[in-house]
């Protein structure tokens, strides 16, 4: 069968005809087969959602039991038929619970990666590789200029840091999701055992991962108690870069903005976003890890989606594999 009528790119996001459903939709749809949690691929409103059981958790933590009409969980490993199609589910890499997702029929099979790294995480599943037809896969960092260093450079620089300014507090920007947790085990895994402050925002989300058997070590919320703020001296915090613009960022002594992103390779950005010390910590793949992973699945074409789609497309080419942009609305990379 040809590809497109296995899966194809629509306003709604990508759809599968024969199995008549979608992954990660951007609107509400009647059946949507959903990656991981991040607000841009899951949203509520689904009336049928299928998901890996901690996916399903977390979207339920941020939007509520309701989010979706109905919900099923599928394991990774585990192979699903739908309206005969056969899906199944392989980690990701990403966050806690993501998943590549594999829709197969008729000796055709195309994986949606969702969002993916090849680092080790502490947090979370390592990515598998998975024989394919075609590839999807995303392009956030797919620009050569984009290489990721080594993850314990970066969280040895922010010890260092807090090492030499032990009166100032080192306040780390960091997605709520994934990212925030993948911090706090990486200094953990440092050698770091003193309490780390969270914004209040990222509690649940912490909770759940401890839940799910990830070793975070003491926490406690950064609560707004001016009458203690010396406390906070020498102290690492952790919270959305959207707080740090408002009345609860100003409560830390002489703070030093941090911020941990792929991102923070981009000198431009971390002068607009005015941060001092800029960790380069990415959940997504950089440059080398992208082209690297498409030569290890070796599949017959390549579909890119959200990022630098032209340059990532460019390379397939010159390497004689078939590719092309799927130009999706409606994803974001800007907290990766």
């Amino acid at each position: 069968m040809r590809f497109e009528d296995l899966l194809r790119p629509t306003p709604k996001g990508l759809y599968c005809p024969p199995g008549d459903f979608y992954i990660d939709p951007v609107r509400p749809v009647e059946r949507a087969l959903i990656t991981h949690g991040h607000a841009d691929h899951a949203r509520p409103g689904h009336a049928h959602v299928m998901a890996t059981p901690e996916t399903l958790d977390i979207m339920g933590i941020r939007y509520g039991e309701t989010f979706a009409g109905a919900t099923q969980a599928a394991a990774y490993g585990e192979t699903v038929a739908v309206n005969g199609v056969t899906v199944s589910w392989h980690p990701a890499g990403h966050v806690l619970g993501a998943a590549q997702i594999a829709v197969e029929m008729d000796g055709t099979r195309i994986v949606a990666s969702g969002d993916y790294k090849r680092r080790r995480d502490p947090t979370c599943a390592s990515f598998e590789p998975v024989d394919c037809d075609v590839f999807i896969t995303e392009a956030t960092f797919a620009l050569p200029v984009f290489h990721h260093p080594d993850d314990r450079g970066e969280i040895a620089k922010l010890l260092a840091s807090a090492a030499q300014f032990p009166e100032r507090t080192h306040l780390v920007g960091a997605y709520s999701l994934g990212k925030a947790q993948r911090v706090i085990a990486l200094l953990r895994e440092a050698g770091y055992a003193e309490t780390i402050y969270i914004h209040g925002a990222m509690q649940k989300l912490c909770d759940y991962y401890v839940s799910r058997g990830v070793e975070l070590g003491p926490l406690a919320p950064a609560t707004d108690d001016d009458a203690d703020r010396d406390r906070f001296a020498g102290a690492i915090v952790i919270g959305p870069s959207a707080a740090f613009a408002d009345r609860w960022a100003r409560r830390f002594p002489d703070p030093i903005s941090c911020y941990a992103s792929g991102w923070m390779r981009v000198r431009q950005r971390v002068r607009q976003m005015g941060v001092e010390l800029p960790l380069i910590l990415s959940d997504h793949c950089d440059w080398d890890e992208l082209t690297d992973t498409i030569r290890e699945i070796g599949p017959q074409e390549v579909w890119v989606t959200h990022g630098r789609e032209e340059a990532l497309v460019r390379w397939c080419e010159l390497n004689q594999i078939r590719a092309r942009p799927l130009n999706i609305v409606g994803y974001e990379d800007e907290a990766e």
